[in-house]
Parts: structure tokens; C-alpha cells; sequence
């Protein structure tokens, strides 16, 4: 008898129709049943956002003409696509998510505000193994065929052997050609950061508004980083977790004099 293919769930944040995410797609179908449910628009930066005032549409579309994925184009969150898939659009619960593959970086701080990590965070809620992928290129004619041979062997490895409850993983892939590509480093979290800024401006009808600027600063001098890794040419894999609890400060907080 054939062995059951894993029913694998795919979504993003740079909208559906985005090339990382159909990159994505194509070797998903080759590794199993594939659904996607994705932002109809972009959704980068939202972080965990969650659609709680508005009206949710999931709508079903076609985009690759015979492909063999179901797809559903949602109106909501990356976070949203995720727990939409998961209650009313899939079969039942996915044996895997993969997001992206994101237009830009998700390492270091940027694992906070990234819809495409929220939506494997959120996957990872729900008892769903998961991983975020993430391309260091920003252009929308990004060339993504040197990332696939990495996704394919990620995923393969994460439906072999499982991942811990309340575990997902952050994988960046380096802007290179993937003969140059020198392989997979596990990694920790950069200790970096932004400084930022606003730059005002004044709209013809002479109101004030921003954009949002700034630059990245990595003082993390370790060569066991996301950012070390990604500047030697390897891809990183960072294994994030959602329980943000400082467990190692439990104690210390427990001798403050807050107690009757």
C-alpha cells in the first residue's frame, strides 16, 4: 500500500500571488498534498496580528492553471490564514506548515514584527509543526531556485523527525548563487537591533506625515548567530520558541518584597 502523503499547509505574508511563495508551492507539491491559504494582499510587518473588528474573507482561487494545490485567497492575517486553514478550509490538521519564502530577512529582531514567522508561530499554537522561510533579497523578481534545494531538505527533515511542542523554526537563506551556498548552520538569535527614525513630511494638502526609517545594528560579536552565519554564506536555522517567559529571572523576581 502507498504510503499516506503528509497534508502540508503553505501561507505568507507577501500575499499570494508573491514569487517566494510560489516557489515555495512548487516543492511542496512534490512532498505532499499541499493547501495554501495566503493574504490576499501583503501583509509584511504585521507581526501576530489577528483580525478581531472586521469581516474575514477566505475565497477560493486559481492561479496555476492544473496544479495539483487547493488555494484560498484570505482577507485577514498571515496569523488569520493560519487558523482559517486549520478550522475551516483543510481536511484536517496539516501535518506540517511552511511560510514564505519571505522577500527580506527574518533573522535577528526581525523575527518580532515578521507576518511570515507569525504564521508558523501561530502553527506552532495549534500543535503544528512548523517553519518560517525567509529569503535575504527585498525585489519581487528575486531569484528564488537556490533556496529550493534547502527547502526541500528542512522539510524533509522536520516530517522525519518531528519537532518539540512549542518549537518552530526561523530559517534565513542567503542572497547567493547556491554554488556558492556553503551550507546549514544552526544558529542562535543575533543580539541586534534597529535605530530608528522618522522622516516628516509635509502632503499637498499641508499635513504632517512619516515614514518609518532606520538602520540595522548588530553589536553581537558571536560567530554562533543568525547574522554571523548569513555574512559567511551559510543559511541559518534558528529554533524559536513563543513562551517569552524569562524563566531564568523567576527567581531573582520572587526575593523583590512584593508579597504581604
Amino acid at each position: 500500500m502507498a504510503q499516506e502523503k503528509p497534508l502540508i499547509l503553505v501561507t505568507n505574508d507577501d500575499g499570494i500571488t508573491a514569487p517566494g511563495i510560489r516557489a515555495l508551492i512548487s516543492v511542496m507539491s512534490e512532498i505532499g498534498d499541499v493547501f495554501v491559504v495566503a493574504p490576499d494582499s501583503p501583509q509584511s510587518g504585521m507581526g501576530h496580528a489577528i483580525t478581531v473588528n472586521n469581516t474575514i474573507y477566505c475565497d477560493p482561487i486559481t492561479i496555476d492553471k492544473n496544479a495539483p494545490q487547493k488555494e484560498f485567497s484570505c482577507s485577514g492575517t498571515p496569523a488569520d490564514c493560519v487558523k482559517m486553514a486549520s478550522r475551516e478550509v483543510m481536511p484536517r490538521k496539516p501535518d506540517l506548515c511552511v511560510s514564505g519564502i519571505n522577500h527580506g530577512s527574518n533573522s535577528a529582531i526581525n523575527v518580532i514584527y515578521s507576518g511570515t514567522m507569525s504564521a508558523a508561530v501561530e502553527a506552532g499554537i495549534e500543535g503544528i509543526p512548523a517553519i518560517g522561510f525567509s529569503l535575504l533579497d527585498y525585489g519581487m523578481n528575486a531569484d528564488f531556485e537556490p533556496s529550493k534545494k534547502f527547502v526541500r531538505t528542512i522539510v524533509e527533515n522536520v516530517l522525519k523527525n518531528g519537532l518539540p511542542k512549542g518549537l518552530v523554526l526561523n530559517v534565513n537563506i542567503p542572497r547567493l548563487p547556491e554554488k556558492e551556498i556553503k551550507g546549514v548552520k544552526i544558529c542562535r538569535q543575533a543580539n541586534a537591533h534597529w535605530v530608528e527614525k522618522f522622516d516628516k513630511r509635509i502632503n499637498p494638502m499641508g499635513r504632517e506625515y512619516y515614514w518609518l526609517s532606520g538602520t540595522f545594528v548588530n553589536e553581537d560579536k558571536g560567530e554562533d548567530t543568525d547574522e554571523w552565519a548569513l555574512s559567511q554564506g551559510y543559511v541559518s536555522i534558528v529554533p524559536t520558541q513563543f513562551d517569552l517567559t524569562a524563566h531564568h529571572f523567576i527567581q531573582q523576581l520572587n526575593n523583590w518584597p512584593l508579597h504581604d
